[in-house]
């Protein structure tokens, strides 16, 4: 093969392992051999063991070789965030309270990659407990910048080309915004459609997986294969899921209906990510309207961070309770403030967020995607945070799917990413929409 094979998308290296034309471990070993050329800059990876991967490769090879039945992402390598549970590897969240910290059980969604043949290369870094305190990955693009965060590792790992696939997770912006800062494809089906049993709880009301990969194809053949009923998770939901890979490869049956809402917060985006903007919106046309919201539709920002905090504060409040010294300065004083917040205020705000889902479900009978910033303009300077979620918080609070496409590009020569939302629990319909609007906007710059 004259390609790299770790220059493949996931779905082009799984058709060539399937005619024989690869192996599992040329790709593992390309991706090994690209890891060790270029993370040191990087640094996406909190464990990474080259021996077991490449064994993984070779049981996969031996699979295939002997004729057995193989699955979706047979011979693929896939990177884990740092909070997904393996009982083959550490997970340490990203804070040394839990450094060497080994499970004695994989996660749910381990569990079905490991059935589907993937080959689990390691652990990618996250910021503090999957929250705001950053950890030492750089952006691919420019190493002086931040990937954005908390799926950090998973979004560099991915744009550095390490790895085909990578999982993240999104309680408020931690896949659609390191995605758009990283130039990757992110992709956050709805909640409740991948399980989370095995992962960090942060807020088991608003805590979400998600998928990164070079293509919008790829986002949603990984989303397939780790998405499943889990009686375990209460946000599970016991019946069938889309099939969103093939979806991302089909056109819409009619050109799709997108709005564009003029949100108070708007004037957060930087200068070229609003022109950017502006320029996918004219080329669009008539397809898409611009719609002044009612002012409630801001204030669930706030609904947000209530539910976030308060939880994350209960979930974790033995960690805070007997590592508080080992705690960063960044997140002490949002735990401090979160425990002021009484029962009251949080159910106050629970009920919120199930108005929020009623009002959008009402909302997509007449439209099919919302059209929105996925961050609010290039990648940060390296130490200056991981960049604001807000352009996230709402999709994320009403659990409906989002996706991002790596279609701009910023005054720095930086991806700035494109976010798409659709309906809940139709994420095929939400790939349509995507391809036509990665195909509309291809074409225009023709």
């Amino acid at each position: 093969m004259k390609i790299k094979p770790h220059t493949l998308s996931a779905t082009e290296a799984a058709r060539f392992i399937a005619s024989g034309q690869l192996k599992s471990v040329q790709l593992v070993q390309s991706c090994l051999d690209h890891i060790a050329q270029t993370d040191d800059a990087i640094r996406a990876w909190a464990f990474l063991d080259p021996g077991a991967a490449l064994a993984q490769a070779e049981a996969c090879d031996t699979l295939r070789q002997k004729g057995l039945a193989t699955g979706p992402l047979h011979g693929l390598p896939v990177a884990l965030k740092d909070i997904i549970d393996t009982r083959d590897m550490p997970t340490q969240c990203g804070t040394p309270i839990f450094a060497g910290r080994q499970s004695e059980d994989d996660a749910r969604i381990v569990e079905l990659l490991r059935e589907a043949g993937a080959v689990i290369m390691g652990k990618t870094v996250t910021t503090e407990l999957a929250f705001v305190h950053a950890n030492e990955t750089r952006n691919p693009h420019n190493t002086e910048h931040s990937p954005g965060g908390s799926s950090s590792g998973s979004a560099a790992a991915v744009a550095a080309g390490h790895v085909p696939l990578a999982i993240g997770t999104q309680t408020n912006g931690s896949v659609i915004r390191p995605a758009s800062f990283c130039g990757t494809f992110g992709f956050k089906p709805t909640r409740g459609t991948i399980p989370r049993t095995g992962v960090l709880q942060t807020s088991v009301s608003l805590d979400q997986i998600g998928t990164f990969a070079r293509t919008l194809e790829d986002t949603a053949f990984l989303a397939d294969a780790i998405s499943a009923y889990d009686q375990r998770d209460r946000e599970s939901f016991g019946h069938a899921r889309p099939r969103m890979a093939k979806a991302a490869v089909e056109d819409p049956a009619m050109e799709p209906d997108i709005v564009w809402f003029n949100l108070p917060f708007n004037d957060r985006l930087a200068e070229d990510a609003c022109e950017g903007l502006d320029g996918v919106m004219e080329i669009l046309g008539e397809r898409i309207k611009r719609m002044d919201p009612a002012d409630q539709l801001s204030e669930l920002v706030a609904v947000q961070a209530r539910i976030h905090e308060y939880e994350i504060a209960q979930h974790q409040a033995q960690v805070f309770d007997t590592h508080w010294d080992q705690i960063s300065d960044t997140l002490k004083p949002i735990i401090t403030r979160a425990r002021q917040i009484s029962q009251t205020e949080y159910d106050d705000a629970l009920a919120v967020k199930a108005s929020a889902e009623a009002f959008f479900e009402d909302f997509f009978t007449e439209y099919d995607a919302i059209l929105a910033p996925a961050a609010a303009g290039e990648a940060l300077r390296f130490g200056s945070g991981t960049g604001d979620p807000i352009f996230c918080t709402l999709w994320t609070l009403a659990g409906l799917p989002c996706v991002t496409l790596p279609l701009l590009v910023g005054e720095a020569g930086l991806p700035i990413g494109v976010q798409l939302i659709g309906p809940a629990k139709k994420d095929d319909r939400l790939m349509r929409t995507a391809r036509w609007l990665q195909q509309h906007i291809a074409a225009e710059a023709a």
